[in-house]
């Protein structure tokens, strides 16, 4: 499952990204905000992704969009298994799924128009990850660091 969240700086673009997605006839859950409220708080909204995304059969991935990406990849990466990726252009997107495999996406809303956010998106969700024995070997790394830092 797809999962996909917003604050309310990234409501507008979240909004937008459904078009795209149910045009696409791709499968995703929209967990919130359900309305614009400037008072809502990221890290309530983007935990209940990051927490959905955590207890995955790694086939489960997340959107999460806030103003500039960095607070919704903060708050995600507190979580065991998550490797969120704050992704400002499409080549980064592409790098992240195949070189650190995440599974987490961080969009910025006032940074990045919807079109461009939408081609971020597809490429994250078609790109697998690396079978290069370096990345391999990195993303063992990657959960030796997870083990001894989530006691």
């Amino acid at each position: 499952m797809l999962y996909i969240v917003s604050d309310h700086r990234g409501y507008g673009l979240k909004e937008k990204i459904k078009e795209f997605l149910n045009n696409a006839k791709i499968d995703f859950k929209d967990v919130g905000a359900f309305k614009y409220d400037k008072d809502d708080d990221l890290p309530v909204l983007a935990s209940t992704v990051a927490s959905l995304v955590s207890k995955n059969n790694k086939k489960d991935k997340g959107i999460v969009i806030c103003g500039s990406g960095v607070g919704g990849s903060i708050i995600c990466n507190k979580f065991k298994k998550v490797r969120a990726a704050l992704c400002l252009t499409v080549n980064v997107a592409k790098e992240s799924r195949e070189h650190h495999d995440s599974n987490i996406l961080c969009l910025a809303a006032d940074l990045t128009d919807s079109s461009i956010a939408w081609m971020i998106i597809k490429k994250w969700l078609t790109t697998s990850k690396s079978t290069k024995t370096r990345y391999q070997r990195r993303l063992k790394m990657l959960d030796k660091i997870e083990k001894e830092n989530f006691k």
